[in-house]
């Protein structure tokens, strides 16, 4: 098996179908809809949108507003998937443990008050696609998913 038909099973696994597939298509265009909109008004000063007061480096902000808004984008086509979810994990653990419960938010807020429920939310969902994988209907499972027509075979120059 070569190395590269290794990482291909490792990230992707199986490829759900039939009415999973179904399912995990309108998780990846709601969620991914939702995170692009979460990422668009950042991914506008990707180096700065945290202000010049910021002590968020702005190379780490610019990973922050890449993965919401490029890792919304990409659940939305279904491609690349795994490595989506987990820029999107990634980001959204900081914004629960490092921000919005050190800063004492509640799971669910009042209406207009800060809560970890979203940020949680979407970790919750960046996990499961990235143990599940994105299904049959996305561009994964057309470009590394779907089984390939063996080569044909040549013949022997030695036998012509």
């Amino acid at each position: 098996m070569t190395k590269g038909l290794t990482t291909m099973r490792f990230l992707y696994g199986g490829f759900q179908g039939g009415p999973g597939a179904v399912g995990l298509l309108a998780l990846r265009l709601v969620a991914g809809s939702a995170m692009m909109f979460h990422g668009w008004g950042k991914i506008q000063n990707p180096m700065g949108w945290m202000g010049p007061d910021a002590k968020v480096p702005g190379i780490l902000q610019f990973l922050a507003a890449f993965s919401e808004f490029g890792g919304g984008l990409a659940w939305i086509l279904g491609l690349l998937t795994p490595i989506a979810a987990f820029g999107i994990l990634c980001t959204m653990a900081v914004a629960t443990f490092m921000v919005h419960i050190p800063a004492g938010h509640p799971f669910v807020g009042k209406p207009g008050e800060p809560s970890y429920e979203p940020a949680l939310g979407y970790l919750a969902i960046a996990l499961a696609l990235m143990l599940v994988g994105p299904g049959r209907l996305s561009l994964d499972y057309i470009l590394f998913g779907k089984p390939r027509a063996p080569k044909a075979a040549t013949p022997d120059a030695t036998l012509a």
